[in-house]
């Protein structure tokens, strides 16, 4: 069994290291354009579901005669805290991925000579 840390590592995938032997050519730099468009979209997913907790929590706490649903929107405001970190933690790590990935098609050309 995995230590805690461990497993919440590998949960957000902060593990899986990028490694290539080969020389990029356009396809490969355009791939990696296209995962960098996707980390962003993925990243303003989280942060949007983040909002919508924290606007719901906030509701749910100033809601009056329907029991006791106050505690229904501090856990809301608990889970967007948690989904707000789980999604910059994922968009810097991929992030930073990409960029030791690849160097940019420019530095490429120069290193040819062209």
């Amino acid at each position: 069994m995995l230590p805690r840390s461990e497993h919440i590592r590998e949960l957000l995938r902060l593990r899986k290291p990028f490694s290539h032997r080969d020389r990029l050519i356009l396809r490969d730099h355009l791939a990696l354009e296209r995962t960098r468009l996707a980390n962003e979209r993925t990243f303003m997913a989280y942060i949007r579901s983040a909002l919508y907790l924290v606007i719901g929590g906030l509701a749910l706490i100033q809601l009056e005669g329907h029991g006791d649903l106050k505690w229904v929107g501090f856990v809301s405001l608990g889970l967007s805290v948690v989904f707000a970190l789980i999604g910059v933690v994922r968009f810097h790590t991929l992030r930073m991925q990409l960029d030791s990935y690849y160097l940019p098609l420019e530095d490429i050309n120069t290193e040819d000579g062209e």
